[in-house]
């Protein structure tokens, strides 16, 4: 059986209507509904960042993505690229798609801006997840949006 997703990775200004409604819906979905948190999404760092996100082939238009990544620029967040608002939708995960997601975004960040390390800001309940692709715990836990969270760090390869 073949793979019923495909990837893409974009700037701001090739990203389509189409894309971007995807991408939203499925922030959205997640972040502001399903984890009851209220917050500005919309943060002005999607236009200097790159989008990486996987869609469902057999999907329509205005569906949500299946999954998603921002890969911010250095200097935006922190002094070093960023990876944020990683997100799989409900309905996809258990299938490593999440796993995949992130590898993908650092192999990204790792060609875009080599020799540079990636930070994370990582709700707190996910950093085994994260310590297992390389991050590492930096400081102490802090509260984003309501949400416990932990800065970590990967060093450059």
């Amino acid at each position: 059986m073949s793979d019923p997703t495909t990837w893409h990775l974009s700037t701001w200004s090739e990203l389509t209507r189409d894309a971007f409604h995807g991408i939203e819906r499925l922030r959205l979905d997640v972040f502001v509904l399903e984890q009851d948190c209220v917050y500005s999404d919309l943060d002005g760092k999607d236009l200097r960042s790159l989008h990486l996100w996987a869609e469902d082939r057999d999907v329509m238009k205005g569906h949500a993505v299946a999954a998603y990544a921002r890969l911010v620029s250095p200097g935006v967040s922190y002094q070093e690229p960023s990876i944020g608002r990683v997100v799989t939708r409900q309905d996809r995960r258990g299938e490593g798609l999440g796993r995949d997601l992130m590898n993908r975004a650092i192999q990204a960040c790792s060609d875009v801006w080599p020799d540079l390390g990636i930070r994370i800001s990582a709700q707190c309940y996910l950093q085994g997840f994260y310590e297992s692709l390389g991050f590492v715990p930096v400081g102490n836990p802090y509260l984003e949006d309501g949400l416990p969270h932990i800065q970590m760090l990967r060093s450059a390869r």
